[in-house]
C-alpha cells in the first residue's frame, strides 16, 4: 500500500537513471495510460529522451526529462524495479512475487538500465505532464498554519479530510491512523471541530510519524499496525479497538485515548 514513505523510497531508488536516455518504451496495458494517451502516443514522445531528475508530491512521482514530464501512480499495490531490482522488498497488502504479466510500464535505457513499473491489481498509472495543481501541499512539508486552515471550515471527518489528496497530499490508511492514534484524535471527529491547540497536536505528531516510520522502513511499521485486527487491544492503553469505516476506508482507533 504506497503511502508517501514508500514513493520517497522509490523516488530515491531511481535516482541512478537520472542522466539515462530511453532506448525503449513498454507500455502494454493501454488502461494503465491515463490523460486520454495511447501506447503510440507515449512511445513516440518519450523515445530518445534523458531523464534529468526525479521529484515526488505526495504519493505522485515525477521523472524530469528533457522534453516532458512523466507522473507515476502506484495505487495501492503497485511496485517500482529499478535494473531489475525492487525498490521495496516488502509491500504490505500486495503481493511480492516478481511476476513479469504485471508489468504495467518500462522504460529501458541504452546502457541496458531499466524501470518497471509492476502492479498486480492495476491501480496506478502513468501520465505525462500531470497536473500537479490539483493536489494540496506534501504532508511531509506543509507548516501549521497551511495545515489548520484545510482542516478549519470542513464537516467531513477528520480521517477523510487528511486523506483527501486535493486538500493535502501523500497521507494514505495507514498513516492517518497511526497519526490519529498518536495525537489521541478519532478519526470520526469533523476536521473543523479542532482546537487551535489539537491541531498543533495533529501536526506535530503527522512529522513524528512521518520521521520514525520513515526510519523504521515504511508506513506499516506504525506503533498501531500489529493491531490491526477484529478485538485486538489498544497498544497504549488495552482498550478494545474499534473498527469502524470512515471516508470509505477500514479505521481502527481507541475510544479511550482518541477522542
Amino acid at each position: 500500500m504506497p503511502e508517501l514513505l514508500e514513493i520517497e523510497t522509490y523516488r530515491k531508488a531511481a535516482e541512478p537513471i537520472v542522466g539515462r536516455t530511453v532506448a525503449v518504451v513498454d507500455a502494454p496495458d493501454d488502461w494503465y495510460l491515463k490523460g486520454g494517451l495511447g501506447p503510440p502516443e507515449v512511445v513516440s514522445v518519450l523515445l530518445g529522451v534523458t531523464i534529468t531528475a526525479t521529484a515526488r508530491i505526495g504519493k505522485l512521482m515525477l521523472l524530469e526529462t528533457d522534453g516532458r514530464t512523466i507522473g507515476l501512480r502506484f495505487g495501492m499495490t503497485g511496485r517500482l524495479i529499478i535494473n531489475g531490482d525492487a525498490a521495496l522488498s516488502d509491500l504490505e497488502y500486495g503481493s511480492n512475487r516478481d511476476n513479469p504479466a504485471w508489468d504495467r510500464f518500462a522504460l529501458r535505457f541504452t546502457d541496458g538500465g531499466s524501470l518497471v513499473m509492476r502492479d498486480p491489481r492495476r491501480l496506478g498509472g502513468v501520465e505525462l505532464d500531470p497536473n500537479v495543481a490539483k493536489l494540496g501541499p506534501d504532508a511531509a512539508l506543509v507548516t501549521l498554519k497551511p495545515f489548520g486552515l484545510i482542516l478549519a471550515g470542513s464537516g467531513a471527518p477528520l480521517k477523510a479530510r487528511l486523506m483527501d489528496q486535493a486538500r493535502i497530499a501523500g497521507l494514505g490508511n495507514l498513516l492517518v491512523d497511526e497519526s490519529l492514534f498518536r495525537a489521541g484524535l478519532s478519526p470520526e471527529r469533523p476536521a473543523k471541530s479542532l482546537r487551535p491547540d489539537e491541531i498543533t497536536r495533529l501536526h506535530r505528531a503527522i512529522r513524528q510519524t512521518l520521521k520514525t516510520l520513515g526510519g523504521r522502513g515504511g508506513s506499516h511499521t506504525g506503533d498501531l499496525q500489529p493491531a490491526r485486527m477484529r478485538g485486538a487491544l489498544c497498544p497504549k492503553d488495552g482498550e478494545v479497538l474499534r473498527r469502524t469505516k470512515v471516508g470509505g476506508r477500514t479505521t481502527y482507533w481507541c475510544p479511550h485515548h482518541q477522542r
